[in-house]
């Protein structure tokens, strides 16, 4: 088998129907009853027929998107993958973490569950938002926008796609001056608010707390993570990478370095969707394969 490793999407990947995609899981069912519990969220309704925006609302998204990254990878384990890392882009790291035995996926489930509310109302107190940048190199977009108030760099995704984040003003200013240099295009996201930026500090605050009073164990995997992508097992940095998270930038070019210099050949990506395929397209020496596309057609990549 080739040398591969399992990938998580972060938010964004939800859509309608996702659980019916899901493969039977003797803990789903169990899973799900704890998420709406600890969330006050009917989110079995909500992932079979909510509208589009009960689905984006970030205290919805993030369970949902979190059990279901943990579904897959559960069940490419039990088909005979053994990854030689991890990892996940922004909420997908905490799919990763519990797949890598840091915590239970019912702790991870805990956690998720209070971030994304954390981040629900500094998003609701802080009004923003994200826009990709297309078309650009990434040092060029980090240079015009380097002196602009009010953004920042949100997500390095790939060459030549970055996100950004930042206040709706500081936005429209950068998509300007990008524009004007030669961006293809500043596409605006439809997120609910300035994510990974230091607008999120009051979420990131008193997250930390949280996380700094939670068990983590040290990772049966090597866990390569958004704030600093070195792969890594133990569970004292690991804890205080995931610290920076909120308020961080998604190094997901590096992460995708980092595993490719590890021998990694291929990327499978566990959870809803195929955009860490696509981004993995893009570097030389990856494959990638989406679960989307079939466990067979997964385990047929895998065996070259």
């Amino acid at each position: 088998m080739r040398k591969h490793a399992i990938v998580f999407p972060g938010q964004g990947s939800q859509r309608p129907g996702m659980l019916d995609a899901l493969p039977e899981h003797d803990d789903l069912g169990r899973l799900l009853d704890a998420a709406e519990a600890l969330s006050g969220l009917e989110l079995r309704r909500i992932a079979a027929e909510g509208t589009i925006e009960e689905i984006n609302d970030t205290r919805a998204a993030q369970p949902l998107l979190y059990l279901s990254d943990w579904i897959w990878g559960s069940t490419l384990l039990d088909v005979g993958l053994d990854p030689a890392a991890v990892a996940g882009h922004s909420l997908g790291e905490y799919a990763a973490l519990a797949l890598a035995g840091v915590f239970s996926v019912e702790a991870g489930l805990e956690l998720v569950t209070e971030r994304s509310q954390l981040m629900s109302e500094t998003a609701l107190a802080t009004p923003g938002s994200m826009a990709a940048v297309l078309g650009m190199d990434n040092a060029m977009v980090a240079d015009l926008v380097g002196d602009i108030s009010g953004v920042w760099l949100a997500n390095d995704n790939a060459p030549g796609q970055i996100v950004l984040s930042g206040t709706h003003q500081g936005l429209v200013a950068a998509t300007a001056a990008l524009t004007a240099a030669g961006a293809r295009r500043v596409v605006p996201l439809a997120v609910a608010g300035p994510f990974h930026s230091p607008l999120m500090e009051p979420a990131a605050s008193p997250f930390s707390l949280v996380l700094e009073h939670a068990l983590f164990l040290d990772a049966r995997i090597p866990i390569i993570q958004n704030a600093e992508p070195i792969a890594e097992q133990s569970a004292t940095l690991i804890k205080e990478r995931l610290k920076r998270q909120i308020t961080s930038p998604v190094r997901w070019t590096d992460t995708m370095g980092a595993l490719r210099e590890t021998g990694v050949e291929v990327l499978v990506e566990a959870g809803p969707g195929s955009v860490l395929t696509g981004l993995a397209r893009r570097v030389d020496g990856l494959d990638a394969i989406a679960i989307d596309d079939g466990i067979e057609k997964v385990l047929e990549v895998l065996q070259g």
